[in-house]
This record gives structure tokens, sequence and C-alpha cells, in this order.
């Protein structure tokens, strides 16, 4: 049963009818731009086939009823007055968005609804912004506010950042609510800007689980953005994008070693994810698959954020013939890579892989040949965006 009809069917057996509307975000997954979002810099992720789905009809009062299959709870809050997490649950996501709107001045309406969703959770893969996402679009049907992607994804990286205490970037909301079937998107982090580019079309994307989870508060990513945040003041400049690659050769010795590593794999990634854009253009899966190694040589070694698993199933996948590519995907620590393949033999990339990585660690991946989706959006009953 896809998901889907899993939302619609458990909607139908909790409240009696069939739901008013069904809403869709999917995940993503980052081909490279990586810890350059929060530094105002480049990204070039896509919309996968996995998403957060929730089956709504509209209340008559303020209240919104939340019923997640995946966690066998049901929750309840009012929208004027929205309780402050202590420690965060799946419930605080829905309740941050929901004061993410309000603070920005859009009337809310209530509703009720079955929320399941089947991108894996602390993977790398964005199931957190997949669910804002969705639980913004779910406002957006009830509510009748006007529906602006790149506002929409403003607002729920308000709500991760200011209501559940993690600082990431932009790229996440952005591209789960912006999202372009069969392409990828280049995000300006800054502007907000965005090209699609089709992926080569002899390559297909393949997502490598590792299995190994992470907790975005907890881990080093906030200490990573602070030492960014703390290098661009060296330089004078708003944030790292602003330091060319001469500038920085130039006075990098005026920076201690770990920050002037940091600083390194910021300013070098925003140069690859740029010359991605070129590769893509041009169907150049050799290139673009060359720029992946790179990237996460410099995510290893200077950003730090790769894990053995990591470089476990990263090293599995580049050791095949087919692979033009491979790289750690997302905040790091854990989670999931990504390669490009050639497409006629993804289905033997992907058991070499899974016994190379069990092989290597004792360890099971999990691996996955996924396509770019559509953003966010209603898919019942059938709207524009």
């Amino acid at each position: 049963m896809s998901l889907a009809s899993a939302v619609k069917a458990r909607f139908h057996t909790e409240f009696g009818e069939l739901p008013a509307f069904i809403v869709r975000a999917p995940g993503r997954v980052n081909l490279i731009g990586e810890h350059t979002d929060y530094n105002d810099g480049f990204v070039f992720p896509m919309a996968i086939d996995r998403a957060a789905w929730i089956a709504l009809r509209p209340r008559a009062d303020n209240r919104v009823l939340a019923i997640s299959i995946d966690m066998g709870d049901r929750r309840e809050f009012a929208l004027d007055d929205l309780p402050r997490p202590s420690t965060v649950d799946w419930i605080d996501y829905l309740i941050g968005v929901a004061w993410a709107l309000q603070g920005r001045g859009h009337a809310l309406r209530g509703w009720e609804g079955v929320l399941s969703g089947d991108v894996p959770i602390g993977s790398g893969l964005s199931s957190s912004a997949s669910l804002e996402l969705a639980t913004a679009r779910a406002f957006h049907a009830v509510s009748g506010f006007t529906w602006d992607a790149a506002a929409m994804a403003l607002a729920c990286q308000s709500a991760e950042n200011q209501w559940l205490g993690v600082n990431c970037g932009i790229m996440d909301q952005m591209i789960s609510a912006a999202g372009v079937q069969d392409r990828a998107l280049l995000i300006d982090c800054r502007s907000l800007e965005t090209y699609s580019a089709p992926l080569p079309p002899s390559a297909a994307v393949v997502i490598l689980d590792t299995n190994t989870r992470r907790g975005l508060v907890d881990s080093a990513y906030n200490q990573r953005r602070a030492q960014c945040e703390a290098a661009s003041r060296h330089f004078g400049v708003a944030a790292l994008r602003d330091v060319e690659r001469k500038t920085f050769e130039r006075r990098a010795d005026e920076l201690e070693p770990l920050m002037r590593r940091r600083a390194r794999h910021v300013i070098s990634e925003n140069k690859r994810t740029l010359r991605a854009r070129a590769a893509m253009d041009a169907g150049d899966a050799a290139a673009l698959g060359q720029l992946m190694v790179e990237s996460h040589i410099s995510l290893r070694d200077d950003f730090e954020v790769s894990s053995p698993a990591l470089d476990a199933i990263v090293d599995c996948a580049n050791a095949e013939a087919s692979c033009y590519g491979a790289r750690m995907t997302g905040a790091g620590f854990g989670g999931c890579a990504v390669a490009l393949v050639r497409a006629q033999s993804a289905g033997d990339f992907v058991e070499r892989v899974q016994a190379c990585y069990r092989a290597a660690t004792g360890n099971e991946a999990i691996l996955y040949i996924t396509a770019a989706s559509r953003g966010t959006e209603t898919v019942y009953p059938q709207a524009s965006n």
C-alpha cells in the first residue's frame, strides 16, 4: 500500500470519512555542496521519491490533532497556546511550524489529520524538513494563505533554528519546498535563486544508508557553524561565501590550523558546486562524479564530519567500475552517502556495495536507487502550487 493510500485509509478509520486534503513534502539528497548553506553559499540537492504525507480535514476551532502512524502516537495542541519543547519530540516540529507561520502574520485554522513518511529518520535525507513542509502545506490547505515556496522554506527553517534549536541552513527546507521533477536544483543560499539542471542521462543516483544515526542537536553541527562564522569575521565578510580562493590562500596562515581547515572546505566546496552545474549542463557524469569524490575528501579531512561507516561505504562505492563518484551527504557523523552510478549497472552496484560494506563493518547497509521528485504539494484534491 502506498503512503498516500495508508494515510487516507487510516483517516477514514479514525474520522469516518475521507480526508478533505492530502499533502506531501519530499526528503532530499544533496549531490554536492555540503555545509555551505549556512555560509550563504551554493548547494545542489534534489528532492527524492520519499516523503512525509498528511491526510487531513479542517476543524472549526483552533486546535490541531495529529495522529502519527509511524510513531503509534496521537497529540493535540492549541494554536493560541503553543508549548515550548523541553526535549524535542515529533509533535514539536508541527508546533514549531505553527509558531513560525503565525509569527509571519498568517491566520491559521485548526485541522486534524494522519501522518506517515518513508524518509529514514536521522539518515541525513531531511526527514525533519519534509515533516515541516508537509505541516506548512497542511496549514496552507485549511487556512487559505498564499503559498510561496521560498517563504515557506524560510518559515520552516526558522522553526528548526529558533523553536527546535538546530542551526540548520536553508537547503533542506528549500529543496523540499521547491524540488523539480527529474532535475537537481542549484540553490544560491543567500538570494534563494534557483537553477534546475538535468542529471547526466547515463547516470542513476543511489542513496547509501550506512544504518548509523546521529542527532543534529547533540552533534558537532552547531560547533562547525560557529567555527565558520568566526572565520568569516576574521576575513571581515558576512559569510565565507564572500572569500575568494586567492584571498584565502594568501591569508590562510593568519588562521589557526583548525579554523583554516574549516574555511578551506567551505570555500573549495562552493567552487566545486558551481563547477557541478557546468558538468550537469554538459551531461558529463565523469566530471560530476570526480567533484563528488573531491567533496568527500574535503568533508572527511578538512571539515571532519564523516565517520568510519561513511568512509567505508564511500570507499566501497568508489571501488566499483560502474561508479562515477560517491560522497557522504547531509550533516555527517553518520547517516547516508550518495553515489552517481551508470544507470544500466545500478542493480549490480547495489548488491556489490552492500556485500563490501558488510565485510568491512559487519553492518548491513540499505541502498536504494532514487529519482528526483516534485517539491511540496497538495495531491488531493489536485491543486497548483
